[in-house]
This record gives C-alpha cells, sequence and structure tokens, in this order.
C-alpha cells in the first residue's frame, strides 16, 4: 500500500495513472461507438442491444464503476501535473514556438474541460434522467425513437458533432502521449506512433459524427 501512494504521489507516478486510465476510456470510446453504430441496422437491432446492454445488471454496473474510477482518476491526475508543471516554471516562456507542438496538444487544457461538461450532458440526455430536447417524449425503452428524434434536431446534431470533434483532437493526443509514457518512443517509430494515433482518432470521430448527420439528413430513418 505505501508503495502504491508514493507512486501516486510522484510526477512518473501520476503520468503511469494518468495513462492507464486513458486507455480505460480509450477501450470504453471504441466500444460505445461499435454499439451505438447497431442503429444503422433498424429499431429492433438497436433497442435489442441497448435492452440486452440494460439487461444484464453486473456488466452494466460493474462498467459505469470502473469508468467512474477511470475518469475520477483521469481528471485528478491532469489537474495535479498540469500544477505541478506550472510551479515548475511559474514565469511564461519568452517565446512559444508551436511549430513542434501540435494543435491537438496546445487545444489540450481547453478539450478536456469541455469534454467533461459534455459527457455528463450527454448522459443526463440519453440515461439520467432522460431528456427531450425537441417535440417528442422520451422513453426508457424505445432508444432507438429517442436517438433518431433528437438528432432531427439540427442544433442537437451539431452540439455532437463539435463535441466528437473536440473528442477526435483530445484522443489524438491522448494516444500519442500515452506511447511516450509507456516508455515506447523513439525517433526510428515516432512517424508510425503518430499514424495509429491519427488513425484511431480519425475512426472514432468520423463513427460518432456519422450517426447524428444520418439522422439529420434521413439515411437513418424514424421507427415505423
Amino acid at each position: 500500500m505505501q508503495k502504491a501512494l508514493t507512486l501516486a504521489d510522484s510526477t512518473v507516478g501520476k503520468k503511469a495513472l494518468l495513462a492507464v486510465s486513458g486507455l480505460v476510456l480509450f477501450g470504453f470510446v471504441l466500444g460505445h461507438m461499435v454499439g451505438n453504430l447497431q442503429v444503422f441496422l433498424g429499431p429492433e437491432v438497436f433497442n435489442g442491444y441497448a435492452a440486452t446492454l440494460k439487461g444484464n445488471l453486473p456488466l452494466l454496473w460493474g462498467t459505469r464503476i470502473v469508468l467512474s474510477v477511470s475518469v475520477v482518476t483521469h481528471i485528478v491526475m491532469a489537474v495535479q501535473l498540469m500544477g505541478r508543471s506550472s510551479k515548475a516554471r511559474p514565469v511564461g516562456y519568452r517565446k512559444k514556438d508551436n511549430a513542434v507542438t501540435s494543435y491537438a496538444a496546445i487545444t489540450m487544457k481547453l478539450s478536456g474541460p469541455l469534454l467533461f461538461f459534455y459527457i455528463a450532458f450527454h448522459i443526463a440526455h440519453f440515461t439520467a434522467p432522460g431528456l427531450a430536447l425537441g417535440n417528442y417524449e422520451h422513453s426508457t425503452t424505445d432508444v432507438y425513437a429517442n436517438f433518431v428524434s433528437a438528432f432531427t434536431i439540427p442544433w442537437v446534431t451539431a452540439l455532437y458533432v463539435i463535441a466528437q470533434l473536440l473528442l477526435g483532437l483530445h484522443l489524438y493526443h491522448g494516444a500519442w502521449s500515452l506511447f511516450q509514457t509507456l516508455g515506447l518512443s523513439h525517433p526510428r517509430y515516432d512517424g508510425k506512433k503518430r499514424l495509429v494515433a491519427q488513425v484511431f482518432a480519425l475512426l472514432i470521430m468520423a463513427g460518432n459524427v456519422a450517426m447524428p448527420i444520418a439522422v439529420l439528413v434521413g439515411v437513418i430513418p424514424p421507427a415505423g
């Protein structure tokens, strides 16, 4: 226990916890997207998928607990590391060179808090309590109808698309940083690692953006 506390108190330990919690969240984001893509298969398949998840309470609550711990750990470690970085250099750089630092890295501090509020909104919108953001009633059983009804509203679709763009930037820089934290850094392979990070981020972003836009333009039709 003492060793664990010492690890969590060190900068290296905090970076490791940030990386591990981020890896858990990467896995969830990918699985969540794959599950939601079933909306393209129609209401019966999508509602069946949702009912299966809700019916498996150990899986549902186990996932929620792991995610909650991972989110809290990720946020706390990120805030503490930023605090240490600020204390280490209380005076800003006289001249900042952003040619090497990517745009994703520059916006990391902004995208993190915005994504936190987006996640809270997303949970309130579709899960608890479940909100009808337009002229429809939220259903506790017809998840497909909730999905389609919500994304036929242009501002809701726009909000989700913007959030996914921020998520893509966050995932790209997060995946790249993960390689560095885990010691998988070598100039010979940096190009390949950057490509892997880019492909992963673009895959998640494209999949999540495709669904609300497909509803808005009518590719995914209302039930019935």
